[in-house]
């Protein structure tokens, strides 16, 4: 079969969905490779370490969409890209599909049978393909970084002669993949670190990490479901709140990671709440671009608030494109191999990861969430 690799074209994207090394691999199985030019210029790749590797280089994009078997990305493909790709052809890369129904007629139209590497099930089986993992992992530890920077303050306690700097403290909303990086980041910069999440699994994770969770009255109660909260009362919501409010105000950065699946991002940091902390204190947002966290973050720019600066940058793991790219193209080649081989794709559509990350086959919208979403 035959592999195409187009280039990023979406705004602030640096990542390449496949690396040299992986070429060598996908070449051993079987499978010929053709990357479009400059594709992975932004991750310090060069279109002859791809032709090293045994990869065709093609100039454009036509050239390289007309007989590919598998098209593979980091971001959806564009309408334009779609139109260009023969009917029938399969297309893995982030899709979102449950926020593109025209993406999703078009697809359709053209038969194209479209894997979703954001759906694919956090399982153990999948765990080697799980692309929202890898790249928010490396989120977490950059947001840190983009806080560190913007601070006027060190983050570790410091004695000198003319006296001593107290610790950095940095508080920070949600547990999950990113989260837990960001606490381990801030803690090895030497920062004082607090965490709130509404799951009370998550207690042990944190302080594991060397961070202090904010622990809530009535926190036990708190259902969860494969590692996210399912329901949480109006009154755990409020005591939250409440505490967070006086836990803000000390804060010197803010890192806010909470996404709902299928919805806005949730408004953790309110205005008052803004005004509330430190001047040269900092927010960062990484929620912001399904809406921000922060009633105040602007998606990929950097504002000053009541004298908080705000960061609203979109596409984190873009700027470790280097490690990102490394990191996706090994979730994306084994989710490739796992569901086809050099002869052509095995279509066991009740298997788990198949199930769950295939969007459109052969005309039809097949899966079940995102059906759910757009087909209201």
């Amino acid at each position: 079969m035959k592999i195409a690799i187009l280039k990023e074209t979406k705004a602030f994207e640096r990542r390449v969905a496949i690396t040299p090394d992986i070429v060598k691999s996908l070449l051993k199985a079987g499978f010929t490779c053709t990357i479009q030019s400059g594709a992975g210029e932004n991750s310090s790749l060069l279109n002859a370490d791809y032709e090293k590797a045994g990869a065709t280089v093609a100039a454009d994009t036509q050239t390289l969409l007309a007989d590919a078997d598998v098209v593979l990305k980091v971001n959806a493909p564009t309408l334009d890209e779609v139109a260009q790709m023969r009917e029938g052809a399969i297309s893995i890369s982030f899709l979102y599909a449950y926020t593109q129904p025209e993406l999703v007629k078009a697809l359709n139209a053209k038969k194209i049978s479209a894997f979703s590497m954001d759906a694919v099930p956090r399982t153990t089986k999948a765990q080697s393909m799980d692309a929202l993992s890898s790249q928010a992992n490396l989120a977490g530890y950059k947001a840190v970084l983009l806080g560190a920077n913007a601070l006027g303050k060190i983050f570790p306690l410091m004695m000198t002669a003319a006296g001593t700097i107290k610790p950095s403290k940095v508080l920070i909303f949600g547990a999950g993949v990113a989260g837990l990086q960001a606490i381990a980041t801030a803690k090895r910069l030497g920062a004082v670190v607090e965490v709130s999440d509404v799951r009370p699994e998550t207690k042990e994770q944190v302080e594991s990490l060397g961070g202090k969770f904010l622990s809530v009255e009535g926190m036990e109660a708190n259902k969860s479901e494969g590692g996210y909260a399912k329901e949480v009362s109006a009154e755990f919501l409020q005591k939250q709140q409440d505490l967070i409010k006086q836990r803000i105000k000390d804060a010197d950065i803010v890192i806010t990671t909470a996404l709902v699946m299928g919805k806005k991002a949730p408004i953790l940091v309110t205005e008052e709440m803004v005004k509330s902390m430190k001047t040269g204190s900092v927010i960062v947002d990484m929620a912001v671009e399904s809406g921000g966290n922060c009633a105040l973050s602007e998606a990929n720019k950097t504002v000053v608030k009541n004298g908080v600066t705000i960061i609203g940058e979109s596409n984190l793991p873009a700027l470790l494109s280097t490690n990102a790219s490394d990191l996706y193209a090994k979730n994306i080649s084994t989710l490739l191999l796992h569901l086809a081989n050099k002869d052509g794709f095995k279509w066991e559509l009740e298997e788990e990861i198949t199930k769950g990350s295939l969007i459109t086959h052969q005309g039809t919208l097949v899966h079940a969430f995102t059906k759910g979403i757009l087909e209201k």
